[in-house]
């Protein structure tokens, strides 16, 4: 790897900011004072910028407990990017696997692996995403068995000329489910829903394929994903 890249990925240096430190001799290779910024980094290299050792790091996995009013996007909007919430380095160039809207709550998985993130968000993986939903309006008793079934044959869906794929739908109570959907359709939760003729006034994302979301983690909280849990998609 070139050195002016290699400071890029291993600091909060651009490239423009890493010529410039090598230009002022800051940088050394194995005790050597480099000022080429196309000086390619050998394996095991003990590269120091103004003495204090720097390395490039390594593919990061994280799990956020998005909070509400929050964006899954790489910049900052009407509300803030969930990426603001990541006290790490390069934050905003990771990117977010499994978009949730601003006033949807609960588990994001955030990578700068982007294979990984492909396999996770691949209509042909059709990795399941269970979803904790509050109702507007209770579901009847004589009707939750029939509601079972509906979501579990696919439900049209307005303005969609194919119903989603068979959805799994357990009973909490009459005003809280649990959903899990194998797509993500366009605000597809509170369509099926709409469809049914009711409306959902809370929605949380519990789980991702086998990842779910790590119950210490309070709203806007996030950790590092477990090696079982990343070689789980």
């Amino acid at each position: 790897m070139r050195l002016d890249k290699y400071l890029c990925e291993s600091t909060e240096l651009s490239r423009a900011d890493a010529k410039k430190c090598l230009h002022r001799s800051e940088v050394t290779c194995d005790g050597v004072v480099i000022k080429n910024p196309a000086f390619k980094v050998p394996d095991g290299c003990d590269v120091r910028l103004l003495d204090e050792p720097v390395s490039v790091r390594g593919i990061r996995y994280i799990m956020l407990n998005k909070p509400m009013d929050t964006l899954c996007s790489n910049v900052d909007e009407v509300y803030p990017s969930v990426l603001s919430l990541l006290d790490i380095p390069k934050a905003y160039s990771l990117h977010i696997a499994g978009r949730l809207d601003a006033d949807t709550t609960g588990l994001v998985l955030i990578t700068d692996d982007g294979q990984w993130s492909h396999r996770m968000t691949s209509p042909v993986k059709a990795c399941g995403k269970r979803y904790r939903v509050w109702l507007a309006d209770p579901i009847l008793e004589d009707k939750m068995t029939e509601m079972v079934e509906w979501f579990a044959k696919g439900v049209a869906l307005k303005a969609e000329k194919v119903p989603t794929k068979p959805a799994v739908l357990e009973m909490i109570s009459a005003n809280e489910v649990l959903l899990t959907i194998t797509e993500g359709k366009y605000h597809q939760v509170k369509r099926m829903f709409a469809a049914a003729g009711n409306k959902v006034v809370g929605l949380h994302r519990e789980q991702i394929g086998e990842i779910e979301l790590d119950a210490q983690l309070a709203a806007g909280e996030w950790r590092y994903l477990t090696q079982e849990e990343v070689e789980s998609v």
